[in-house]
């Protein structure tokens, strides 16, 4: 044993010999180099993956997207007629996923809201990319690529991002009368959804300044302020979004923020004889085979096509507002903006109306 244990001793002497010559010729050919060195592996490196160029697509109510999904296999690996593809939504708040469509050979199928509306490309072998059409409000999101082959698997994730406006949102209840479950169903009657941060951020950076704590699409309570002042925030903290967190969705009660985007057809304000009561605005346009319009329509309407009015006229919440695109003076003087008149007596005879009318 001790022979034996001299035989190992000598070994890795030798070896320490060997390597300490070795690392003195690399010094004397490169003594620029430091002594410390780390050397990385790699070994097993994965067989399948999947690439998304580019990462976000914008697209706009009523359109279509393709979601750009595509394999990098590796060659090696046998042809697999079975290999799953998968695509889900992920919800706001990324706890769970939506299925989306699913292909694996023959058999594909579509899920939910997305039946009839969504395919693959298939523009290749490796093209797995997901067209969407028609595309809703409640689409905005991200959405997972998901690629089994065997004991491999791979997946990418892609954000679908809507052309739109967020604006501010209370009823004729007042200011922080709604949950979460209030505020979703109060956008979703305005032609809207509750927005999104990434919605509320890109509007604060276009100059969105509102000082009242509104829901979010992931149940947090926050607010725009570009322009600090006591009231919201104080006067001497930064501009930015303010976040009160991530509330109960029963029990708090707040405004909200909605998003919108562009509709099919068209949004007017309806020429009367007379001004009119509430009841015969609603009238009025039903004669004129439209609708009512609602808060939503009005700020698509005014934010994407540039529509101005200086008039101020009943929308289907019974509030009264006007679009302004164009300030001047007695309208919005220094902003573009949707003024805001309140929510009147609905027997009030003193306000014109602004219809809408859809088509498909």
């Amino acid at each position: 044993m001790i022979c034996l244990l001299m035989v190992v001793l000598v070994s890795v002497a030798a070896a320490d010999r060997s390597a300490l010559q070795t690392l003195r010729q690399l010094d004397a050919l490169y003594p620029e180099l430091e002594h410390s060195r780390t050397i990385y592996v790699v070994e097993n490196a994965p067989r399948l993956s999947v690439l998304a160029e580019p990462s976000k697509v914008i697209a706009r109510r009523g359109g279509n997207a393709t979601l750009p999904c595509k394999i990098l296999r590796d060659e090696n690996l046998a042809p697999n007629r079975k290999m799953r593809i998968k695509w889900t939504k992920l919800t706001s708040d990324y706890l769970k996923e939506v299925d989306v469509f699913v292909s694996m050979d023959f058999h594909k199928r579509s899920y939910g809201r997305f039946h009839g509306r969504v395919h693959l490309l298939n523009s290749s072998p490796s093209d797995v990319s997901l067209v969407i059409t028609d595309i809703t409000l409640e689409d905005y999101g991200k959405y997972k690529c998901e690629i089994i082959d065997g004991l491999e698997d791979a997946t990418t994730v892609v954000a679908l991002d809507l052309e739109g406006v967020v604006f501010p949102y209370f009823p004729r209840l007042g200011r922080y009368n709604l949950n979460y479950y209030d505020a979703e169903r109060a956008c979703l009657e305005q032609d809207a959804a509750v927005a999104s941060f990434d919605q509320l951020y890109d509007a604060w950076r276009g100059g969105l300044d509102w000082c009242n704590a509104g829901w979010l699409s992931d149940g947090s309570v926050q607010y725009p302020i570009t322009a600090p002042r006591e009231p919201c925030g104080g006067r001497n903290t930064v501009p930015g979004v303010r976040n009160y967190g991530v509330r109960d969705k029963e029990k708090n009660h707040y405004d909200v923020f909605c998003f919108t985007s562009h509709f099919k057809g068209r949004f007017y304000y309806l020429m009367h004889h007379s001004k009119l009561t509430y009841d015969e605005a609603v009238q009025a346009c039903q004669k004129d085979g439209a609708q009512i319009a609602k808060v939503g329509q009005m700020f698509a309407a005014w934010k994407l096509l540039g529509y101005d009015r200086c008039d101020a006229g009943w929308l289907a919440d019974g509030s009264v507002r006007y679009p302004i695109s164009h300030p001047r003076r007695r309208c919005s003087p220094t902003e573009a903006a949707v003024r805001f008149s309140g929510f009147p007596d609905k027997k009030h005879k003193l306000y014109g109306v602004y219809c809408f009318k859809g088509h498909n």
